[in-house]
């Protein structure tokens, strides 16, 4: 999913990443606004996920927006 698509549907998105990441804040997630590079690295922060894991993570989770 691109950046544009990512951001148009952000909020979508956002409760998306609170139920998969019960974790992750809303102040946390807002200051990536969308940015997907950012949202990747909060859940590799947040899992110990590597960088890779932690972009299929995020793969797998725009595919059920």
């Amino acid at each position: 999913m691109d950046q544009d698509r990512i951001e148009g549907k952000w909020t979508e998105i956002k409760g998306r990443l609170r139920e998969a990441y019960g974790d992750l804040t809303d102040d946390e997630l807002e200051r990536t606004r969308g940015n997907r590079e950012q949202i990747e690295g909060l859940i590799q922060q947040k899992t110990g996920e590597s960088k890779d894991d932690a972009r299929a993570s995020f793969d797998r989770l725009l595919q059920k927006v």
